[in-house]
């Protein structure tokens, strides 16, 4: 099981550092520990058992084959999400939010089609009878399209949860997840609103050695999770091998066998 950060850990990775006490959001109350000089510090005993379950809950969905969306739009957080969520194979988005990504999920796989359809004219030779300005439009249309929705092509339907950084940044993601009843993991500040958010991790999503630690716990609890379908695969199939009935043994086909040759009777003396 991955191991969940220690005190000590999220204290170094400064996860405690909320915002202005001015800025907060009253519904964070039950996260918030105290405040010092201005600023609410987070209760990092709670982040620690916040993090244990949702890494529980992201493990189970990687083991079941389901894919999670990560979000995070951020400077601090872009790089961060980009590299964890290739290390587990999942989906990602750090440029800004397509609009109606998830509840207008068949015009963004129209979108990444026709990345598709591009890659394929070059590969083939159609754009060689292209005009150059032609080509030249038809390639920025192509970048445009890679930055944009490049880091979700393999996504071929909607992800099962979503893992948000700054939800408040991120609300627009989070309503259209709420809308169709798809789970949201979230890194959870103290000027941010949690009600609507399913797994609330509260700690800093400004500072990117917070949002590294709380992902590093939850990617390697997935990993587990990934590794631990890909065992059951292998012991499912060597089952089904050991249980499978032997095949009969299929009669020869072709020529019948020459009759024995009759024995000589002796010739009377």
């Amino acid at each position: 099981m991955a191991t969940t950060p220690s005190f000590e850990q999220l204290l170094e990775a400064g996860c405690h550092f909320g915002h202005l006490k001015r800025k907060w959001n009253p519904a964070m109350a039950p996260y918030i520990f105290m405040e010092r000089n201005g600023i609410h510090i987070i209760d990092l005993y709670k982040t620690q058992a916040k993090i244990d379950e949702a890494a529980n809950a992201l493990k189970a969905i990687a083991k079941s084959g389901k894919r999670v969306l990560f979000v995070a739009t951020k400077k601090q957080a872009k790089q961060v999400i980009a590299d964890k969520a290739t290390s587990v194979g999942m989906p990602y988005v750090i440029e800004r939010w397509p609009g109606g990504m998830l509840t207008n999920f068949p015009t963004i796989r129209k979108a990444i089609k026709k990345m598709a359809a591009i890659d394929k004219m070059f590969k083939d030779g159609t754009s060689d009878n292209l005009s150059k300005r032609e080509k030249l439009q038809i390639t920025r249309q192509r970048a445009k399209l890679e930055k944009n929705l490049g880091s979700i092509a393999d996504l071929s339907r909607l992800p099962s949860a979503l893992f948000v950084v700054d939800v408040m940044k991120e609300h627009i993601a989070v309503a259209e997840a709420n809308r169709l009843g798809i789970p949201v993991f979230g890194i959870v500040d103290t000027n941010s609103d949690p009600s609507n958010i399913d797994f609330v991790i509260p700690a800093n999503d400004d500072a990117s050695k917070s949002i590294e630690l709380i992902l590093d716990t939850l990617c390697a609890a997935m990993q587990e999770g990934l590794e631990e379908r890909k065992v059951e695969k292998v012991d499912n199939k060597d089952a089904e091998g050991e249980d499978a009935p032997a095949k009969p043994k299929r009669a020869r086909v072709g020529r019948k066998p020459a009759a024995a040759p009759a024995e000589e009777t002796p010739a009377a003396e």
